[in-house]
């Protein structure tokens, strides 16, 4: 009995968190707004800096984890580079051309505001990133103005955006990162881990197999593949656990119950998402938004520079079948894989706290800002 008392504020304080998320989704769509910006604006009110009801950060920043490996498992297995390479070769060339024209340009810029370059570098990928999760919501929302090419094409704009960006932030992380251990013994982990994962991936598809008629254990064996195969990179390999989860998802994209694998694992996914959004709303301190507002602005503007105006560029030179300024202003907004890497910086040391706050705030106004202009665009 003493265990259920324990546990019961775990589970009220989830339950409160959830439904308030709900709740302000609902009101934001309402107005006319992306639900997104209601699970953020909850992520503000059960914060410890305003008052009321104050939700526990690390639960939520734990399931929040969950959603992000999810989320990047998802994304590995709908990656899909021949369809890709098919129908949208432009993307091949024009995404890593973007990313990389905002990473050289970005890291001076960061270099001569006296961040070290490892959280230069880090800031400038994060910028040059965009939130999938956005992306998807934006494709699928009732009051886009969007067609079908430039939906797909932001789709696959994002989808290589991620695969470039954990590629690239891998690299960074063992070049300039803190952990003393050498290039060598990193990328032999890597590979490592990739082999298992590898090796997993026939695994699954006939366990899969087995359980088929079984949609509950079908989704639970989807689900515990890419949670066990990330945490064990991150355990035994050192990989960023979000970079393990997108590896596992990447390595078993071939399979014949990959759509299967994906379908189970998108409510889970949708879920812990918006935990994630919650968490973010959650670190935004009030009293530090004046001082932070500077750097957020920063953020915004080198975005609108080094990303959407190349994208648009990128588009036309590709010869992009798509309305060239709304695939520029959808992939207009810094998100998950940013905040992942924006809170790296922090815990390195490397950025400072009013920082990383700045780089909050553009998650929230880069977001909102994205998903207006979308729906306000002309037909």
């Amino acid at each position: 009995m003493a265990s259920i008392v324990e546990t019961a504020p775990l589970v009220l304080n989830i339950g409160v968190v959830l439904g308030a998320a709900a709740t302000m989704g609902f009101a934001a769509r309402k107005v006319g707004l992306p639900s997104v910006i209601g699970f953020l604006a909850t992520g503000l009110l059960v914060s410890p800096f305003t008052p009321g009801f104050v939700a526990d950060n690390n639960q939520l920043a734990l399931l929040a984890d969950i959603g992000i490996v999810l989320l990047l498992f998802e994304v590995g297995i709908e990656l899909d580079l021949r369809k890709i390479s098919r129908e949208q070769r432009s993307l091949l060339w024009g995404v890593p051309a973007q990313m990389g024209f905002g990473v050289l340009v970005g890291t001076p810029v960061f270099l001569l505001l006296g961040i070290p370059i490892f959280g230069a570098l880090l800031l400038s990928l994060s910028i040059a990133m965009s939130s999938s999760v956005v992306i998807v919501n934006i494709t699928r929302s009732p009051r886009r103005r969007t067609d079908t090419s430039t939906e797909e094409a932001l789709l696959g704009w994002s989808l290589i955006q991620d695969l470039v960006g954990v590629a690239s932030a891998a690299v960074i992380i063992t070049l300039f990162g803190t952990a003393e251990k050498s290039l060598f013994i990193s990328i032999g982990g890597l590979f490592a881990f990739s082999a298992i994962a590898i090796v997993a991936s026939k695994i699954l598809p006939r366990v899969l197999q087995a359980v088929r008629w079984d949609r509950d254990l079908f989704l639970i064996y989807s689900v515990s593949f890419g949670l066990v195969l990330a945490a064990l990179g991150t355990v035994v390999f050192d990989i960023p656990m979000a970079l393990a989860g997108f590896v596992a998802g990447l390595v078993i994209n071939q399979s014949r119950d990959t759509e299967d694998v994906r379908k189970a694992i998108l409510p889970f996914r949708d879920l812990f998402a918006v935990l994630f959004f919650v968490v973010v709303g959650t670190l935004i301190a009030p009293s530090e938004v004046v001082d932070a507002a500077p750097f957020a602005a920063l953020i915004l503007f080198l975005m609108v520079i080094l990303k959407t105006f190349p994208t648009m560029l990128l588009a036309r030179w590709g010869k992009i079948n798509v309305k060239k300024s709304l695939l520029g202003v959808g992939v207009s907004q810094i998100g998950e894989f940013s905040f992942v890497l924006g809170s790296l910086a922090f815990s390195e040391e490397v950025i400072s706290r009013s920082q990383y706050t700045g780089v909050l705030l553009a998650v929230v106004l880069s977001i909102t800002g994205s998903t207006i202009l979308v729906r306000r665009a002309p037909k």
